[in-house]
């Protein structure tokens, strides 16, 4: 069953007398097992949907149900037991060493003193464990990376032991290679400790690559969800932007920029990694891929080193893609 859902949820907010609504009609679930990305164009309405079912802003109509109890109806000590959320703000406490804030993640069960029973510490060193940042615990905030902080974030909601974790673009901030690790890490939570974790993200192709189930806001403002296979080999993923240029390639699991190409080019080459990357070249100056038939010049690569273009009576090698590119422009 699912642990989070939504009966005909509308969001939005209030303007003074006027009302401006981003989504409506909204019927979503979320289960136990899974990690689920929400993804879409720049303010298109993540976040306001983050805000809406986390209770921090108030629905527009329609109801956000917790274990089929409706949200408005949870006190908040209650809340903070089932739900935990990681902003997509840089934490500012950095005179807090790393044991000291993710033993916070513990005040929802130790009451207004805060002392830490052995238990709670126990749950403690398992959650920096399994987020991967325990060998800094007793270092300082201030002193780590970002990609570290962000494990930190994670470990403290993961030592909050809710069944529900929600992060607003938690790589936002990082790195390539925090952005992926911190991925994995919460890919790897979501089915280690059977966790509902939804994250919102930028990085589509990591979310593509990682992610169970994707909430797809579209460029028209619709809400589609469902298996993230499922939803690429649909076409869905094409709805995400509104431009003509910007397209998804089902092959590479990314999207890509369509150019406007005026010349056809018949290529011949065995080396499927040469053949995607000479096709890259060719795209970007001015070139599509063609038949033999109808293309005005005909390549053939046997290497990055050697690049023959022929043109009716004339041929030309090249010895690297850089030189390549510089002569192409003579056989338009």
């Amino acid at each position: 069953m699912a642990i989070l859902s939504t009966n005909d949820l509308t969001i939005g907010y209030h303007k003074g007398k006027n009302t401006t609504t981003i989504l409506s009609s909204l019927n979503i679930t979320l289960e136990r097992g899974k990690l689920v990305a929400l993804i879409g164009a720049n303010g298109i309405g993540k976040s306001t949907l983050l805000r809406t079912i986390t209770g921090n802003q108030t629905p527009l109509g329609g109801q956000v149900l917790l274990n089929q109890k409706p949200l408005n109806s949870i006190n908040k000590r209650e809340l903070s037991r089932i739900l935990g959320i990681v902003n997509t703000d840089r934490t500012q406490a950095g005179g807090l060493t790393v044991r000291e804030l993710v033993s916070l993640g513990r005040q929802p069960y130790t009451g207004f003193l805060g002392i830490l029973s052995k238990n709670d510490c126990t749950i403690v060193e398992e959650a920096m464990h399994d987020s991967g940042i325990a060998h800094k615990a007793d270092s300082y905030l201030a002193e780590l990376s970002d990609g570290e902080r962000q494990k930190v974030m994670i470990a403290k909601a993961l030592a909050q032991n809710t069944p529900i974790i929600i992060l607003d673009e938690p790589t936002a901030f990082l790195d390539v290679e925090s952005r992926m690790e911190t991925m994995l890490l919460l890919h790897r939570l979501a089915h280690k400790h059977n966790k509902a974790i939804l994250l919102s993200s930028h990085d589509l192709s990591q979310a593509v690559m990682l992610a169970d189930e994707l909430w797809i806001i579209t460029h028209d403002r619709q809400l589609i969800s469902g298996n993230t296979e499922d939803l690429v080999l649909a076409g869905t993923m094409d709805s995400i932007f509104s431009s003509q240029h910007i397209a998804f390639n089902l092959t590479q699991g990314d999207f890509c920029i369509n150019i406007d190409c005026i010349h056809s080019a018949y290529l011949k080459c065995n080396d499927t990694t040469l053949s995607r990357w000479i096709a890259n070249a060719l795209a970007r100056n001015g070139y599509r891929i063609g038949s033999q038939s109808d293309s005005i010049i005909t390549i053939t690569a046997t290497s990055p080193q050697c690049i023959t273009i022929e043109q009716a009576d004339r041929s030309l090698t090249a010895n690297s893609i850089k030189e390549f590119t510089s002569i192409l422009p003579s056989f338009s």
